[in-house]
This record gives C-alpha cells, structure tokens and sequence, in this order.
C-alpha cells in the first residue's frame, strides 16, 4: 500500500488522505487492511482482545465513499475515508452496543450518538467497537462482555481504563484514529499505558447525547490518537453545539475556533512558560513511581530545549481535593438509572438490577460502590459540599497558574507504569485506590491531553498530561503539539509489528 513511504500503522490522517486523493490507494483499501490487522492480532496472534464487534458495512461503505470521489473529485467531509474504532459505550444503529456489559451484548440503539453521526458525515467509516470495563466503572480493563483486554507494549499488562479496546486498538494499528469516553480519565489513563495522546474537553464542548453517563455534568467524549494533529483535527469535527444535550452551551461560551489544527504552529513552546505540579508525582523512593519520575525528568528538559520556561509549582492537600470532589459514589448512581429509564425496554433498569443479577465483573469495585450511593443526590447534603469543593477546586488550580502566569500546567498522567493483570488481579491496585493523576482535570472540569512522554527502561509507555485553564483547548493542543514536535516518543508495539 503506497502511503508516500509510511506504513499504514505510522500514517496519519493527512498522509491518508493524500494517498486516497491522487488515487494511489482507495478506502476499501484501507478498511481491508485494517481489517486484516484485526483479524491476525485480535483474534490470533497476542490476542488483544481489544476489539467487540466489526462493523459488517464498512467495506460497503468504503465502496460508496470511493464512489462519491471518483464522481465529484471532491471528499465528503474532513475525515474522507478516514477508518476509525469507537467505544462499546457509543450507540449505533447498525451495531449493538454493550456498555462493556453482557446484560446489554445484544442491545440495539435507535439511533447514532450524536458524535457518531457527526463523524459518519464527514466521511469516518467507523470499522469497529472497542472494549470497556461495564459502564466504563473501573482504570482497568475488566469487562463482564469481553473479559481481559491486553496492553500491546506487555501482554502482561493492562491497557489502562476505561476506554481499554481504543487504547489497544490504536496503538497496535487497528484503525488510523479511535474514540474514547472520559469521566474521570478514561481517555488520557488509556492513552498514557498504550502510548497514544488522549483528549479531554472542558466538559460541554462535546455532545454527550448517545453515551451512558457516569457523573452528567464531568463525562466527555475524546480522540485517541498517535499524533496531536489527528487528535486535532477529529476534536475539530466533533466540537460543536447540539440542541439534544443542554451541555453544549460550553460551545458558545469557549467562542471555539473553527480549528484547533490552527494551533498547532512551528516553535509552538517558544515563550511559554509551563508550570510542573509536583504534588502531582510520587516518591522518588516508590519502586513503582521511580521509572515514571525518570522520564518525565528527560521530558521537562524536552520542554526546555523547545523553548519553554519550566517552573515548579504545587497544590497544598492535592490529594485530599481530590477526595472532595469526587462525584461518583454521590451521583452515578442517580445519572445511570435516569439515562436507562429514558431507553425504550432496556435489558436492565437500574443498577441496583445490574448488581442483584450479578451479571456484572466482579473485579468492578466502584460498580459496587456506586449501587450504594443515593437515589437522589439532592436529598444528600454530600453532594453540595462536593460540588461547592468542586468550584474552590478549579479556583485554586486557575489562581495557581494566574499567580505564576502559567500557560499550562504538566505532571505525569499516572504515578505508575501500566499494573500487571497479575497486580490488579490480586487487588494490589483497585479503582479506588489506583494513583492516577486524570482525576485533577476532570473533578475542576478543566480541558487536559496527555501525550507520549517516553518509555522506561523496560519498555512500558508513560504519559505526560497538559492541563490548560477551561476552555482554553487551543493552548492545550499548542503545547501538545510543540513537545511532540521536539523529539517524539510515538513508538509502534513489538507484539503488533506493522506490516510488510
């Protein structure tokens, strides 16, 4: 396949199309390939397992895609031809959608998210669905439907949650660009463990209407890509207003440009000054924080070499702000139940209903916890004092970079390498207790990327997360963009080899 000398692994959307525009390779094509990818390292091979269901149409749609171009010289949209993988948690109409639970392996949507439709009308062919934990409940993979999915740098390895199968599945090739779902990191903890850069919106931004809940007013919907300008350009498309989700007043209010690929300009870190929350990162004497500690070092002086002033700040108490403001055993709960009773004869209809059927993974420890929490938040004093803990949250991180006149402000995305099956088996991590660093961004609903910031010493990616005060995605994409452009830590799996 001649895609000007990259291989189909390595090459993103640009270099895609501009094979697909003067003919040197058509969509059926590429879905083909992609396809073939799946079949040798999903179902064989390493056995990811990082893939639900295929799309049956896409090599159709493919067809009527290359049709379309070869009659008006023209793409139907900015994504022409452009593969993608999608979470499990997205509904279609032409694919069940399972929530990552086997209550729900054959449930049917009516309609399209409204993401997916978007990404459909500019020209994405949505090749398949990816794996979550059920209801996108846990940092790891667990899932009561597909089981384990696999980390492609470490088989032995989790990918990181909740959005496990886009992480595994774009990093070993499967698709050029997939979706996620993040609540409370489950875009950016996937996108550290498997290499990839993960975004998440200032909440709004996004439509949320045709993805489960987790906690309303926190989930977003991201892309996980292997570079920041395909991120870029598939956030670009799915940014917007959309009458069916009230939430996307935030699109107004952020006066959104009519690109963020705008922002991704040469000597992008030149002048900034970019703050490092150390609170943010574990102990140099935790053998499981060190190696993380350890690139990151190496990433800081990347960051100075491409210009930037780098200072050292920290949050008093962070990890108590984070205990604060921490939704989720208040008000999942209330914001599951409410979005299943809208659907027309689900197979379940609540979570207390998920719970006593036991059809759920029992590694789901949050799952559990959430099924205690409150019929209705209103009635529980809990809820106003997390969410008041909320704004003083996102007031404090905004002051902080005020007072230091920070652009951003960098950590790792997670204190640790990605855990072992055998760590999160024996409990050792749980997803009450596992330190990742995603929470700062979701719980002051602040925009945050985290991209490749390199590898240890064994081989395992770690992530750096770029925290931007809200609605300021522009600068997040900027400062993405310019440590990516430095030197680049985007490296392809070995259990996945890219193909000949």
């Amino acid at each position: 396949m001649d895609l000007n000398g990259t291989s189909l692994e390595d090459a993103d959307i640009a270099g895609i199309q501009a094979a697909l525009f003067t003919g040197r390779v058509t969509a059926r094509q590429l879905v083909d390939a992609y396809l073939d990818r799946i079949e040798a390292f999903d179902h064989a091979g390493p056995e990811l397992n990082a893939v639900v269901t295929i799309n049956q149409a896409a090599r159709e749609q493919a067809d009527e895609l290359d049709d379309a171009y070869r009659q008006t010289g023209q793409p139907v949209g900015p994504l022409h031809g452009i593969p993608m993988v999608i979470k499990d948690c997205l509904e279609t109409a032409d694919m069940p959608t399972s929530f990552g639970s086997e209550i729900f392996a054959d449930y049917r949507a009516e309609q399209d998210a409204t993401v997916v439709a978007t990404l459909r009308a500019a020209g994405a062919i949505i090749l398949a669905k990816t794996t979550l934990p059920d209801w996108a409940t846990s940092w790891f993979s667990y899932s009561s439907h597909t089981g384990v999915t696999k980390n492609p740098y470490d088989l032995g390895r989790d990918p990181g949650g909740s959005s496990s199968g886009t992480g595994a599945a774009i990093a070993a090739g499967y698709a050029t660009v997939g979706l996620g779902t993040d609540c409370g990191g489950s875009v950016r903890l996937p996108a550290s463990f498997c290499n990839l850069v993960g975004v998440r919106s200032t909440p709004g931004l996004i439509s949320r209407t045709g993805c489960n809940p987790l906690v309303s007013a926190q989930d977003t919907i991201g892309p996980m890509a292997r570079s920041v300008e395909d991120a870029a350009r598939v956030f670009t498309v799915m940014a917007g207003f959309d009458r069916s989700d009230p939430l996307t007043y935030a699109y107004s209010v952020a006066r959104a440009p009519s690109s963020y690929v705008d922002s991704l300009v040469p000597n992008a870190l030149h002048g900034r000054r970019i703050g490092v929350l150390r609170s943010a990162f574990g102990a140099d004497a935790d053998p499981n924080a060190a190696p993380v500690n350890h690139v990151m070092a190496s990433a800081l002086d990347e960051l100075r070499a491409g210009g930037a002033t780098v200072v050292d700040v920290t949050i008093d108490d962070l990890s108590g702000w984070i205990g604060r403001t921490s939704l989720y055993t208040i008000k999942s709960k209330h914001d599951i139940d409410t979005w299943l009773s809208s659907k027309p004869n689900p197979p379940a209809h609540t979570v207390a209903e998920i719970i006593d059927s036991g059809r759920y993974h029992k590694k789901l420890d949050l799952l559990e916890a959430l099924a205690a929490g409150p019929d209705d938040p209103l009635n529980d004093v809990g809820y106003y004092t997390a969410y008041t803990a909320r704004e003083a949250f996102m007031k404090t991180v905004v002051n902080l970079m005020e007072a230091n006149n920070l652009d951003t402000l960098v950590y790792p995305t997670c204190q640790v390498a990605p855990p072992t099956h055998e760590d999160t088996d024996s409990g050792l991590w749980n997803t009450l207790n596992f330190p990742t660093n995603t929470v700062i961004g979701s719980q002051t609903w602040m925009p945050s990327m985290t991209v490749p910031a390199g590898l240890t010493a064994s081989g395992l990616p770690i992530g750096m997360e770029i925290l931007a005060r809200p609605y300021d995605e522009p600068t997040m994409f900027a400062v993405g963009y310019g440590f990516e452009q430095v030197i680049g830590h985007r490296t392809h799996p070995q259990s996945a080899p890219r193909s000949t």
